[in-house]
């Protein structure tokens, strides 16, 4: 059966294709090329800060080195996080999430995946400044550690929590299930999940949000599966394809 909801374009670390990831020009880039929503990653400095980045480490994405949780945001923000992309952003900054949501209107999608829980002081940082920010509607938390996002859920209802996973599980929204606390959403790796699964998810109530999506024959397939959205590097190439 062809589904003919279209499924929303989210910028996998913001345009991550075509700027350097998880930077406001990456993000920006994303929404100028049609995207509704985005994901990112976040880390968490010495003094509370929850700010944006994929690594644990500084050396990848920065001219700096180094954990991040050993750094202050004072030490981070004035790091050079674009030239290692290109010549072309130079400059760039590692943002604050704070800076991501000024950026972002509200009513589009924000995928905040966490990396590392630091021993629970990631969850407590980030809580606090959702409720802050009041972005609950727009906020979907995610992370490969699901015991986190039960205890996030927990912790906060007004929470929307998302399952990332590579495993092929036997039977996707009955894991979801398990949790005895609202799921919002699946974010299975894409080959990890077939048009019959993502079915039961949605029946379940449960949206879809596979990663990361970056050809065409697996947009095609994914549009046609029915998923809710479309994690890709890509934003303008998926966009194209929608119309």
């Amino acid at each position: 059966m062809m589904n003919n909801q279209k499924p929303i374009v989210i910028g996998h670390r913001g345009a991550a294709g075509e700027a350097p990831e998880n930077t406001i020009a990456s993000f920006a880039l994303a929404f100028e090329q049609g995207a509704e929503g985005i994901e990112l990653d976040v880390q968490i400095t010495n003094d509370g800060e929850v700010v944006v980045c994929h690594d644990l480490t500084l050396d990848r994405t920065t001219n700096g080195s180094g954990l991040i949780c050993e750094k202050s945001w004072e030490e981070l923000k004035t790091l050079d996080a674009g030239f290692w992309f290109s010549e072309a952003f130079t400059g760039e900054r590692i943002p604050h999430l704070r800076q991501v949501y000024e950026l972002v209107p509200r009513g589009h999608l924000i995928n905040v995946e966490i990396k590392h829980a630091y021993e629970g002081k990631m969850e407590k940082a980030l809580l606090a400044l959702l409720d802050e920010l009041d972005r609950w509607e727009d906020t979907v938390i995610s992370s490969f550690d699901h015991k986190l996002m039960l205890r996030i859920k927990q912790d906060q209802p007004k929470a929307k929590v998302g399952l990332l996973y590579a495993g092929n599980l036997l039977d996707h929204a009955a894991y979801a299930g398990q949790f005895g606390v609202e799921v919002n959403s699946l974010h299975p790796y894409q080959h990890s999940i077939n048009e019959a699964d993502i079915a039961a998810a949605a029946a379940a109530g449960l949206a879809v949000y596979p990663y990361t999506v970056n050809e065409v024959a697996d947009y095609k397939r994914l549009i046609s599966a029915g998923v809710t959205g479309i994690i890709t590097d890509y934003p303008a190439r998926l966009r194209e394809l929608l119309g």
